[in-house]
């Protein structure tokens, strides 16, 4: 395989460096803010494994760009909504560049700096999908 011209772990330094980070102790603490909105971009399987931010809302990091878009036939209203966006992943790192390419489409948000595993980490509440069946 030919050596890439820029790392993921580079893209994600430079988006982190143009955004607007999160802690995760603040993010704790605004989880029931009403002004605040918490969208969720891991894979349906990771919230199945790992739980998620009660309250959160779901957005699958392949439709973002397709539902924030209000010219999108696949836009979602919550982001019509004049309200503070925390976006988050695993670890923070797909959550930055998401947010960056935000920034570029002209939508204001922020990202949860390290991440759902830290939110697990430093006590977070977790809610759990309902089982199927």
């Amino acid at each position: 395989m030919p050596k890439l011209h820029t790392s993921a772990a580079a893209l994600v330094a430079a988006a982190r460096a143009r955004i607007t980070e999160v802690e995760t102790a603040e993010a704790i603490a605004l989880m029931e803010d009403p002004e605040v909105v918490i969208v969720d971009l891991r894979d349906p399987r990771e919230r199945e494994r790992s739980g998620f931010i009660p309250g959160s809302f779901h957005c699958p990091r392949g439709m973002l760009e397709f539902w924030v878009d209000p010219d999108s036939p696949y836009f979602k209203e919550i982001f019509a909504a004049e309200k503070r966006f925390i976006f988050h992943c695993a670890s923070g790192w797909r959550s930055a560049l998401s947010v960056a390419l935000l920034q570029d489409m002209g939508f204001v948000a922020a990202h949860l700096k390290d991440g759902f595993t830290d939110w697990v980490a430093q006590g977070g509440p977790v809610a759990w999908p309902a089982p199927k069946g």
